[in-house]
């Protein structure tokens, strides 16, 4: 993978309750990703980033909710979402936090 790809594939952290609770439970971390990247380029990514091994991704894409406003009918948009399993004893500190 090209050095460069791999600092677009991966967007952000995606952070939620719902991320939370899965981060805390099954060493599962969620992230924001683009909408054409794939599985090997996502594990890819976060184990060059990050250093540290991944045993599975899962991705999904979420539909931008339709919204009501002053102006008319507006929509969010859509996104894609990695759902990361690291190895056994592996974890991603957000913060470098030491």
């Amino acid at each position: 993978m090209i050095g460069e790809r791999i600092y677009k594939v991966l967007l952000g952290p995606h952070i939620s309750e719902k991320a939370t609770i899965v981060a805390e439970g099954n060493g599962q971390y969620v992230f924001r990703v683009t909408k054409d990247a794939t599985k090997p380029e996502i594990k890819k990514a976060i184990e060059a980033l990050f250093e540290v091994k991944v045993e599975s991704v899962r991705t999904l894409n979420q539909k931008g909710k339709t919204k009501r406003t002053i102006r008319g009918l507006g929509k969010r948009n859509d996104i894609k979402k990695a759902y990361v399993r690291l190895a056994e004893g592996q974890e991603i500190d957000f913060l470098g936090a030491e």
